[in-house]
């Protein structure tokens, strides 16, 4: 991959947290980022995962989540002592059990030129199943059998796993429930069948075996997945030149088919959770197949914004656009803070 490269088209954000007014009363946006990105008539929509949590007086955190209050899921605040001890500002143990800080939901920002977006002020998708109760994140986007299918991160009590939303004006959204169970994330859907197939990448979550990898599945319907075959991992763990993808890695938006094959960018971390972005290429009639890879990152946090934030030392990829004119504009989330724009341009 060494015909490709990144670069930025802004040394500034596109979208920056401030630019988003909460959307729940009482609460405070602490990031618009990480957006995927799609095409739509004569626009650019965005679906920004939109992170707000609830003001905790001092000495105490307040958790966001949804309960079941008669039946309907309901969003509450539960509040609770601040732990003595140091800890995650995004994620908290209490009484050995798992909260998130903020809660998460995907909110539509839409743009002529792909660089100014007017963002709405209520979400497209937000917490609505106990499956979600921690909220919804890190969306995809892939147009498909006439319609757009939209894979996101839903996160409960017991983990990550994958949901599915499909629409076709992004005014009325069906969804259609989680179609892989925790844990697991990053995944992505390939813009049309191969060999008659839905095919999708995703990520499941290793734990005492086996090291971060992405994964490829297919499906008769779009919904029931399985043929569940390893596809690549990072190769930071065997081989200190690749420490950039060593701690983590997970495929980004949707692949793009080239004369060689499906592109597929991902982002990769080290083992300081810094997160770069990197490229493959995949077999266009088999993707099980690699073809190639990128040897060295093609964007790493280097500027400010980029560094600094929520989640400091980020660039994220989950949405990129092909022009009309054939240019490839990457969106990325930029230190779960803010939202970046490069170019990929080939060589």
């Amino acid at each position: 991959m060494k015909n490709y490269r990144l670069q930025r088209l802004s040394d500034q954000p596109i979208i920056q947290t401030t630019d988003v007014q909460p959307f729940i009363e009482g609460y405070e946006v602490l990031g618009a980022f990480n957006p995927a990105a799609c095409q739509f008539g004569d626009e650019i929509l965005l679906l920004l995962r939109v992170a707000e949590a609830p003001k905790a007086e001092k000495g105490y955190v307040a958790i966001p989540l949804i309960e079941e209050q008669d039946g309907v899921p309901t969003l509450v605040v539960k509040t609770f002592k601040e732990p003595e001890e140091d800890y995650d500002p995004r994620v908290v143990t209490i009484r050995g059990k798992a909260y998130l800080t903020s809660i998460s939901y995907l909110r539509l920002a839409r743009s002529r030129d792909g660089i100014h977006f007017t963002i709405d002020e209520k979400p497209f998708l937000f917490p609505a199943r106990m499956d979600e109760a921690y909220g919804v994140e890190d969306a995809r986007i892939t147009f498909l059998d006439g319609k757009y299918w939209i894979t996101y991160t839903a996160v409960s009590e017991h983990g990550p796993g994958v949901g599915l939303a499909v629409t076709t004006d992004f005014i009325n959204v069906e969804r259609v429930g989680m179609i892989l169970p925790p844990p697991n994330k990053d995944v992505t859907l390939f813009p049309e069948k191969i060999n008659g197939k839905y095919v999708l990448l995703h990520r499941p979550m290793v734990s005492d075996i086996g090291k971060p990898s992405i994964w490829l599945a297919e499906s008769e319907d779009g919904v029931h997945w399985g043929n569940h075959r390893f596809l690549f991992g990072g190769r930071g763990l065997t081989d200190t030149q690749f420490d950039w993808e060593g701690a983590k890695i997970g495929a980004g938006p949707e692949p793009i088919l080239t004369d060689e094959g499906w592109l597929v960018c991902y982002h990769g971390a080290d083992p300081t959770h810094a997160y770069s972005l990197a490229l493959a290429l995949l077999d266009k009639d088999d993707p099980s197949k690699v073809l190639d890879r990128s040897e060295l990152p093609l964007l790493t946090p280097e500027l400010s914004w980029e560094r600094e934030g929520f989640f400091p030392n980020v660039v994220f990829s989950n949405g990129w656009v092909q022009k009309s004119d054939g240019k490839i504009w990457v969106y990325y989330g930029a230190a779960d803070s803010g939202v970046g724009l490069a170019e990929l341009i080939q060589e």
